[in-house]
């Protein structure tokens, strides 16, 4: 599984790391370009990504969610479900490429499905 982590850091512009998650939080590999803590960025992550599920799936009946990108003032994110227990995360920063972390993290779910 990290291979396909680093080569999708490597691939998208501005991206700094990529994990794998589970919505229980916890990290289940990653890597990163910088000291960060992929590990709290996870559990962070997990949480918002299991309440945009709980909105769009219970409250509003649109299924659950696909993607999602939240984009802050130094730290943008992009979450894509691998399975309905794990999902990608790919940190990014201000010069990002979010066309780009759609089309490849994309693939890389996809791949790591099978891990799964």
């Amino acid at each position: 599984m990290l291979p396909h982590l680093t080569q999708l850091v490597a691939d998208v512009d501005g991206a700094w790391a990529a994990a794998i998650g589970g919505l229980d939080g916890l990290l289940v590999e990653g890597h990163t370009a910088t000291a960060t803590d992929l590990n709290l960025l996870v559990a962070e992550h997990a949480g918002l990504l299991r309440g945009a599920n709980a909105a769009y799936g219970e409250t509003l009946g649109g299924g659950q969610a696909r993607e999602l990108y939240l984009r802050g003032e130094r730290l943008s994110v992009y979450l894509h479900p691998i399975t309905p227990e794990f999902f990608l995360l790919l940190a990014l920063d201000g010069r990002s490429n979010l066309g780009q972390a759609r089309l490849y993290g994309r693939d890389a779910a996809r791949k790591l499905e099978s891990y799964l």
